[in-house]
């Protein structure tokens, strides 16, 4: 099998405490065809000196002061010469054989043009995993309706875990090779609004990386600022949050058992499904499955 060449872009700012745990995570996999960049913002606390410490690995590198993550990751992907793509930021960290396993999935369903996982896993600050949610869906459709939301009055699928997301770059190209500026917070979920006009999302039935939640970064600061945003990018693509019944069901699923009203959500399909990529039960190959089957 060819695995596709991988392009990974690390934007970094002061994460001296994780990057080097980010970088391992990356660099430790010893995955073929791999194109690692990393875009440093003009750290002053040691970060230089350990992207130094790993050059040699690295496709390219840069340390100057720029206008934030977002502008660092664009500036990354400008670089990038991979068939499939992905950033991760330098707090967070893929889980062993994640990246092989990314080429595999991409190398044998060319259907297949972005990638994320049905459960996300965050970590705190040691890096130990301490949580983890698992995601039954995800369409076009309920990403419009509000449904990958981070927070909100009524139950959500959970958001895409940005680090657990890989797309090709046609996919890309397509949604126009950029993240949008204006966009400072939820960069990501308009980025993903953009996706889904081309291309369905399919989930790995097994987790790829680890958020890891230490209380510093700007999503966990400003999480209103960032639910904002997000709602501003779904009236941008013509998206907005249901009423109704569909409201009034995702609303009962919310509440602390609302387990029945999930299952009849589903079951009227107010709450998506999607397809998942499965190990095969012969451990020969990777196939496609749908979440009722």
């Amino acid at each position: 099998m060819t695995k596709p060449r991988l392009s990974i872009v690390v934007p970094s700012f002061n994460q001296a405490a994780y990057l080097e745990t980010t970088l391992r995570s990356i660099l430790d996999q010893r995955c073929e065809n791999l194109e690692l960049i990393v875009i440093d913002g003009g750290s002053t606390d040691g970060s230089v000196d350990i992207i130094r410490r790993y050059e040699k690995q690295l496709a390219y590198w840069v340390s100057e002061r720029d206008g934030g993550q977002y502008e660092a990751v664009s500036k990354g992907f400008a670089r990038a010469t991979g068939d499939v793509m992905a950033w991760l930021n330098s707090d967070d960290f893929y889980l062993p054989g994640a990246l092989s396993v990314v080429q595999e999935i991409f190398a044998s369903f060319s259907e297949i043009e972005w990638l994320t996982t049905a459960h996300s896993l965050v970590g705190d600050r040691d890096g130990r995993v301490v949580r983890a949610h698992a995601r039954t869906g995800y369409t076009r459709r309920g990403f419009l309706s509000g449904e990958n939301l981070q927070n909100g009055s009524h139950f959500t699928q959970g958001w895409i875990q940005q680090e657990s997301t890989f797309w090709r770059r046609s996919l890309w190209e397509k949604a126009g090779a950029r993240l949008d500026a204006q966009f400072r917070l939820a960069g990501d979920f308009e980025l993903w609004a953009r996706f889904f006009e081309h291309a369905e999302l399919y989930a790995l039935d097994a987790p790829l990386a680890v958020f890891r939640l230490h209380g510093a970064q700007r999503s966990v600061e400003q999480a209103r600022g960032y639910h904002d945003e997000a709602l501003r990018a779904l009236a941008l693509h013509g998206g907005a949050l249901p009423g109704g019944l569909r409201d009034a069901l995702r609303r009962l699923a919310k509440l602390p058992r609302g387990w029945f009203w999930r299952k009849v959500a589903h079951r009227l399909g107010f709450l998506s499904r999607c397809s998942l990529v499965r190990r095969s039960r012969n451990a020969a190959g990777w196939q496609i499955k749908s979440q009722l089957d």
